[in-house]
């Protein structure tokens, strides 16, 4: 599955994929905002990601830039608890750009065709730049916060958790770039 944005293209990974994914994600400051990915991120964590089958329910994209290519970081919805959850990350050089509020709402266009009606996020407490990226796409603090394994912390860490019904949302995402 392919979606294009207004600068971005979300596409597969693919094999060859696995040199820029690592030298986007293999960033401590990266990986200790997410949950599953292993610090240090090595070469075949890289590789291992981009073999990871994907089930059409619940895709997984690379965000990349549409003028040039470029990988920017990767965004996806996955179930989580008998939820979706969206879950994404930036490379380093690309935070600040708005290319996780557009990769987001572009993803949310998807769960709603997918038949998606509710979808769960949450973020490290020492993370709110996720938190604002969150809020732009619609999402709403559920007001709680829980304790979160994150494998590149090597803990567990307190994250905030929102939710957006898809059933009653707003255009807010589909214009949060």
């Amino acid at each position: 599955m392919f979606h294009c944005t207004e600068r971005l293209l979300l596409r597969p990974a693919w094999p060859e994929d696995w040199q820029a994914v690592h030298a986007g994600i293999a960033d401590e400051g990266v990986v200790r905002n997410l949950a599953r990915a292993p610090w240090p991120y090595q070469p075949d964590d890289a590789r291992r990601f981009v073999d990871l089958p994907v089930d059409p329910r619940f895709p997984r994209f690379l965000i990349t830039r549409a003028r040039d290519a470029a990988l920017v970081g990767c965004i996806g919805i996955d179930p989580h608890e008998g939820d979706v959850e969206l879950g994404y990350w930036i490379a380093r050089q690309h935070w600040g750009q708005g290319y996780a509020s557009e990769a987001g709402g572009g993803v949310l266009e998807i769960a709603a065709t997918l038949g998606h009606s509710l979808v769960m996020a949450s973020h490290f407490l020492d993370n709110p730049a996720s938190g604002r990226v969150l809020a732009k796409l619609g999402f709403a603090p559920t007001g709680r916060v829980t304790r979160r394994h994150s494998c590149g912390r090597g803990e567990d860490a307190p994250a905030a958790e929102y939710a957006l019904d898809l059933a009653m949302r707003s255009d807010s995402w589909q214009h949060a770039a």
